[in-house]
């Protein structure tokens, strides 16, 4: 497996016993911190894809370890404890704790648990990575950086005219009525939204059309809404 995988606890013997399960399974990747200080350090060092944590450590608890990972990467993590309690479950995954093993435990458990955590990784990452960029007709929009570029000219954009652009990025061909589109970019609907949504195009038009007059990318269809067209 090429995991990077993180194993954190004050044990030495359950270190072992969780580098020999992981590497009879095919995990090689293994890194070891004994204290939350230097899990800290480790994460910040290498690229770690998945955290194994206790939660009683001699410096700090897993649960503050796991916060200031949280604060700064999204890396999964699976909590291992002698803490048993609803409450302790609650907590772990409360602070973004990705899941929860009591111990003792069975390897093999353990082993299903961290397959199935990266299992869903990997399909968040699928997921996400073709439709992080968009382009469509010489308009091109990066949603992971919230970047617009309109024929290779990067275009400042308020925050709602950039919302409406994106909505239209991902639903080209789409025809949407002026109350959908308020629903989809304002929230729900209140008073004036027809025309919200009007002096938004208006203005969106003039930023992505060549002459916002006679609309080409973004056209009203008569009666029914507006749809944003692809050029292929």
């Amino acid at each position: 497996m090429s995991e990077n995988i993180l194993l954190v606890d004050d044990e030495k013997g359950i270190i072992d016993m969780l580098k020999l399960a992981l590497s009879k399974n095919g995990y090689s990747h293994l890194y070891t911190a004994y204290s939350g200080e230097e899990a800290l350090k480790m994460v910040e060092k290498h690229p770690i894809d998945l955290i194994i944590l206790d939660i009683m450590l001699p410096d700090m608890d897993g649960y503050e370890v796991c916060k200031r990972i949280r604060s700064k990467f999204q890396i999964p993590i699976l909590f291992l404890s002698a803490k048993t309690t609803d409450f302790d479950v609650i907590s772990g995954l409360t602070i973004g704790g990705d899941d929860y093993i009591k111990k003792p435990f069975n390897p093999m458990e353990l082993i299903a648990r961290i397959k199935a955590i990266t299992r869903r990784q990997k399909l968040d990452n699928i997921q996400k990575t073709p439709t992080s960029i968009y382009e469509i007709g010489g308009i091109k929009v990066n949603m992971k950086e919230a970047i617009v570029l309109i024929d290779g000219n990067s275009v400042a954009m308020p925050s709602k005219e950039y919302e409406l652009l994106c909505f239209f990025m991902k639903h080209p061909n789409q025809v949407f009525s002026t109350a959908h589109l308020h629903k989809s970019v304002w929230g729900e609907q209140g008073i004036g939204y027809e025309n919200t949504v009007v002096v938004h195009i208006r203005r969106l038009r003039k930023k992505i059309e060549v002459n916002p007059s006679l609309p080409e990318k973004l056209i009203n269809i008569r009666g029914l809404g507006y749809k944003f067209v692809s050029q292929g």
